[in-house]
Parts: structure tokens; C-alpha cells; sequence
């Protein structure tokens, strides 16, 4: 196997944490910025497990709310590689809460986050590539890349020349 490469399950990583009082709200329901720090830390894992460096996050993308998580439920994080670039990866984790009394298990959230792995000096470093096995992981690849062009286009990064290129990118279903 090429050791420039890695599996996505290589990865892979699940992390589970109980909401207890002081992670609510006055609604009992876990607090947004609590979340997100779990999130933070459930894809850094998965960043430098991945990249065998340390990572900082570099933005977090479509972080989408479905079902709130109770006080007294099991929160479980789920994050995967999509695609890495040269010195950067896209992750993503979807969140799952869990009522133990009841045996309910629901969605709660979905995000993708991207980080940076740093070398010895605090630098961007090349990572390892990605290899995508399963029908899904090869989809979220391939829209991984649509993700950074937008990402990238939004930060001022990219120029987009015409319209056509704009909707390729947003739109490459219609190609």
C-alpha cells in the first residue's frame, strides 16, 4: 500500500460524552458552544490521527441543527476524513444523542471542519492523501473539492472568471 496514502477508517474516530447541568441551557437542552467544543475536539483527533501533526482548525463549514440533546443524554461524535489537500483536511462529524432511558437514538447535528497540519516550526506541512473505498466516502470526496472551491471563493481566495465557472462549482450536477 502506498504510505503517502491512508484509508478513511484509518481515522476514523467516536467519541461520546453525557450531558450533565452545567453543559445546558435554561431550556435543559445542551448549549450550541459546548457542542462545538466537543465537535472541535472529536475532529482534531481525526486530523492528527490522519496526518501523524499537530492541527489547528482553519474554518468550520455548514454546521446544521437538527434535534436538540437533553440534559441526561449521551452525546455521540462521529468524525471521518473527506479529502485532504496539501496541508489541509476537511472532516467530517455528525453528532448523535441518545436517550438511554427510553433507547432513543437521533441525529442531532452535522458539520464539516477543516484544519491544517503544522510541522516542527508551526508551518503547513504536506499530509498524507486520502483513499476513499465505500460508494459514500468517494461521494463526500468528490464534493469535498465543490466545498473548498466555495470556501475558498467566500474568503477572496479564488477568482472566478465568469459565471459559468461559478456554477460549475455550486451547481456540477448541470455541467
Amino acid at each position: 500500500m502506498d504510505i503517502q496514502h491512508k484509508k478513511v477508517s484509518e481515522s476514523y474516530t467516536i467519541m461520546s460524552e453525557i450531558v450533565l447541568p452545567n453543559d445546558t441551557n435554561t431550556l435543559s437542552n445542551l448549549m450550541g458552544g459546548r457542542l462545538m467544543h466537543w465537535m472541535d475536539i472529536a475532529a482534531v483527533i481525526v486530523a492528527q490521527k490522519h496526518s501523524n501533526k499537530p492541527c489547528v482548525t482553519v474554518s468550520v463549514d455548514n454546521v446544521n441543527f437538527h434535534n436538540p440533546i437533553r440534559l441526561g443524554n449521551v452525546i455521540t461524535i462521529e468524525g471521518k476524513v473527506t479529502r485532504t489537500f496539501n496541508s489541509s483536511m476537511e472532516i467530517y462529524l455528525s453528532v448523535w444523542g441518545q436517550d438511554l432511558i427510553k433507547q432513543e437514538k437521533y441525529l442531532s447535528n452535522e458539520a464539516y471542519f477543516n484544519f491544517v497540519a503544522l510541522d516542527s516550526l508551526g508551518k503547513p506541512t504536506q499530509i498524507p492523501g486520502i483513499i476513499p473505498e465505500t460508494d459514500k466516502e468517494k461521494e463526500m470526496y468528490e464534493d469535498a473539492l465543490r466545498r473548498r472551491q466555495l470556501r475558498l471563493l467566500l474568503a477572496g481566495k479564488l477568482k472566478l472568471e465568469d459565471e459559468v465557472a461559478l456554477k460549475s462549482i455550486l451547481f456540477p450536477e448541470n455541467k
